[in-house]
């Protein structure tokens, strides 16, 4: 039995099997049975097989095919002769690696397959049917006779013939919608026993003939003990770091772009979650972007905590927040104030760990809704594993090496087949977004993308890295943990040297030739209006920016020296005029509040207001030849006369001139997206970060104690324990059976349950049940804590405990 197994085995080992399997220790199990008993579940036997490359999937059909007699085990020895054609040394590193997980488990002459492995993987080993003895009679009188098989099989017809070759290369089964008729290949094929029809309406070849069909490629059928190579053409690993730096300054430049829109208009959040389509088309609007690249932008804005939900903090966890509005965080002033690096590291960072997949914004949900920017709907707890899983093959590969999606998909279908397969979109979308990122440049993985993977992997743990990360991160000294790389050194290297000047023109444009530093940029924003981006950065000064300039607490002195110390240039005599002119006309209307009032020194100026039509919403009346009064609050009163032309500037109840930066809201702040764990990590993830050596033997010597506890304490009662090799003790009817199941289930008592496996062993277990319905029996293990579900015809004995 697996739990003599597991109990054989030195601490280390045990140690090393929780390592490889950590979702075994979530939670802690009580002792060695309810490690075997977890060990066995086809959610942990699903999560440990999607690990394993194709070949050993192939290794462990070979088991799966090989295994027989009473026992149901095989051999290393029939396994090698199955696997034909392939080295013993890769074939028995495969079987290795099926052992260390304890998906085959025994001496080596009598390997067994872990109960569950058959319900989670496909009923057709190797693509073969089942024996034609549990098939067919007719069917099992013909193999029966290989002499006869073999001129039956040579007798079909060319087109039987060719469906007989499609069957054996699997999977082995089809359907009879037009094959059935009288003449027809199948009808010949079933009328000679060579395929059986089954009850869902189709046909099944038996695996004798499979395997006679396969003499050419061996009984397995092609294997694959090698991965695939890729040939992709090698870029200049200058030239590819290059792109993808340029692409990680516009993906800084299109994010504050985002979140500066968010922050004049911030986005309503819909009753259902997530931000409407109409404000993302408003927000791409605003930073010239398509509607995907917006919402993956605004998905890693989110996750890196620059974005979140204003009162977020009086909401229930999980649940949209009425009449809420998305804007930006307090981190993202302290963001927008860093390096370009820096900034692009959080972003990228935030996109690698994120468990959102923005790939699925715009499709429908089970409901034909739209999904959108920020729903619940594109949490997908995988996504980090996915694009690790992606970048980790462009990590091994030589730099510069731009493989083509199509290799890449191969690669990966090699490497774990039962992740990779059904989910190609969501690995297309991932090397979209690589590239949008700026983590590849034409194809290639870049400098700055190695050095962010790197320190990810340094973050992760070098002790971990397998457990959290099985596909990905395999180089040769790629991913070294001492010293890695910092990912904001590597990108600052490739980076044009930030500039603290720039150059005026006589048109009064602004040239940046380079990424602006904060303070620079923080200036630009204010006294000029940008017109083109990139590594040389354009800005033009307006009568507009002068005056927003001035509304924001500089004076006309301020700006002449504003520009004459950071212009390389001489500053044109226009530009002079222009802020003289502005500030000129700049304060000649005040406004206070009463609702609000408006006040000038210039009568003519006062009356000039009064009589714009322009301005006949805000209800002005003549106080005095310089006061006008308006019952409107003194900021809709500054927007309309600014609207319609005018300079006013607001003023105290003192009567000095207010001046200085306009307050914006801010949403609370967020938990970085860098963060490793989160409520929605994945239990591999969880387990991952926190097994180090000292807590996995602690684990072991936890489970070894309970273990000696639930060994000396009381055995099952004698009903429903196994017999001497002829089954359970029979003291019960399956009706008295069914009748103590049913009071337990009214009492919520434990009962001990006697139950026979699909291998006919007996076993016994107590359990409390839930309930009884459609031949099943669900209950619940207090030891393990896991709801399990028994087949009523299979349930030998209840006694009440």
């Amino acid at each position: 039995m697996l739990v003599d197994q597991l109990r054989s085995l030195p601490d280390e080992a045990l140690a090393a099997l929780l390592r490889m399997r950590p979702d075994l220790v979530v939670p802690v199990p009580s002792d060695l049975s309810a490690l075997a008993l977890r060990a066995q579940t086809r959610a942990s036997i699903a999560r440990v097989l999607d690990g394993f490359d194709r070949f050993t999937l192939e290794i462990l059909d070979a088991a799966r095919l090989s295994r027989g007699g009473p026992d149901e085990t095989t051999s290393l020895e029939t396994i090698f002769t199955l696997a034909t054609g392939v080295d013993r040394d890769t074939a028995r590193a495969a079987i290795d690696r099926l052992r260390a997980r304890f998906v085959l488990y025994g001496p080596e002459n009598a390997l067994s397959i872990t109960v569950g492995v058959d319900e989670v993987s496909s009923p057709y080993p190797a693509g073969l049917g089942r024996p034609a003895g549990l098939l067919d009679a007719s069917a099992a009188e013909l193999v029966a006779d290989p002499a006869r098989l073999r001129r039956t099989v040579l007798a079909a017809p060319q087109p039987a013939r060719a469906v007989l070759d499609r069957l054996a290369a699997g999977p082995p089964v089809g359907t009879l919608a037009g094959g059935g008729d009288a003449g027809s290949p199948v009808r010949w094929l079933v009328d000679n026993a060579l395929l059986v029809p089954v009850p869902s309406g189709g046909f099944e070849l038996p695996r004798e003939i499979g395997l006679l069909l396969r003499r050419e490629t061996g009984p397995l059928g092609p294997l694959h003990p090698t991965p695939p190579k890729i040939n992709a053409p090698a870029r200049e690993p200058k030239a590819a770091d290059s792109a993808g730096a340029g692409q990680a300054m516009d993906t800084v430049r299109h994010t504050e772009a985002l979140l500066v829109a968010l922050e004049a208009e911030p986005a309503a959040v819909l009753r259902s979650g997530g931000i409407g389509v109409r404000e993302l088309r408003r927000l791409a609007r605003s930073a010239g972007l398509d509607d995907a690249t917006a919402a993956t932008l605004l998905e890693a804005a989110y996750a890196a905590g620059l974005a979140g939900e204003a009162d977020a903090h009086a909401a229930p966890v999980g649940r949209p927040i009425p009449d809420a509005q998305v804007l930006p965080t307090a981190r993202f002033d302290v963001w927008r104030a860093s390096s370009i690096a820096r900034r692009w590291t959080d972003l990228a960072g935030a996109w690698l760990t994120m468990t959102r997949q923005p790939g699925l914004i715009g499709q429908r949900d089970e409901r034909d809704r739209p999904i959108t920017v920020l729903a619940l709907e594109v949490e997908r707890s995988g996504a980090p594993a996915t694009r690790r899983a992606v970048l980790g093959i462009l990590v091994a590969q030589p730099p510069g090496t731009a493989p083509a999606a199509d290799e890449l998909l191969g690669l990966l279908d090699w490497e774990a087949p039962r992740r990779t397969r059904g989910r190609e979109n969501a690995y297309r979308e991932v090397l979209t977004e690589a590239a949008l990122f700026g983590v590849t440049g034409l194809g290639a993985l870049t400098a700055h993308g190695r050095a962010l993977l790197a320190d990810d992997a340094a973050e992760l743990g070098h002790d971990e890295r397998v457990a959290a990360d099985p596909l990905g991160m395999r180089a040769e000294g790629a991913l070294s943990p001492d010293d890695p790389p910092s990912t904001v050194k590597v990108l600052d290297a490739l980076l044009p040297a930030p500039v603290d000047h720039f150059l005026l023109q006589a048109d009064l444009s602004v040239v940046v030739p380079g990424p602006p530093v904060p303070d620079l940029a923080a200036e630009l924003d204010v006294v000029a209006e940008p017109e083109s981006a990139g590594g040389a950065s354009v800005y033009r000064v307006t009568p507009e920016a002068v005056r927003h300039a001035l509304d924001t607490g500089y004076a006309a002195d301020d700006l002449h020296a504003l520009f004459r110390r950071r212009s390389r240039t001489p500053v044109p005599q226009a530009l002079t005029y222009l802020i003289d002119d502005v500030a000129r006309r700049h304060g000649g209307l005040r406004v206070g509040g009463a609702g609000s009032y408006l006040r000038s020194d210039d009568e003519s100026l006062v009356a000039e207001v009064l009589a714009d039509r322009r301005l006949s919403g805000l209800a002005l009346r003549k106080l005095a030849p310089t006061v006008l009064v308006t019952p409107m609050p003194s900021a809709r009163l500054l927007q309309d006369l600014r609207e319609a032309g005018y300079a006013p500037v607001p003023e105290d109840a003192n009567g000095a001139t207010v001046r200085g930066r306009v307050r914006v809201r801010r949403a609370p702040a967020r938990g970085s997206g860098l963060a490793r764990l989160g409520a929605s990590a994945s239990v591999d993830a969880i387990a991952g970060v926190q097994l180090t050596q000292p807590r996995l033997l602690g684990i072991v010597e936890q489970i070894r104690r309970g273990d000696v506890a639930s060994r000396t304490a009381r055995r099952a009662p004698a009903a429903v324990r196994p017999g001497n090799g002829s089954g359970p003790v029979a003291v019960q009817t399956h009706s008295q059976a069914l009748a103590v199941l049913q009071q337990a289930i009214r009492d919520k008592a434990l009962v001990w349950v006697g139950y026979v496996d699909a291998h006919g062993s007996t076993t016994s277990r107590l359990v409390r049940p839930v309930s009884i319905g459609a031949g099943y029996l669900r209950a619940e293990d207090e030891r393990t804590e896991m709801l399990h579900t028994f087949a009523l015809h299979r349930v030998s004995a209840a006694v009440l405990d």
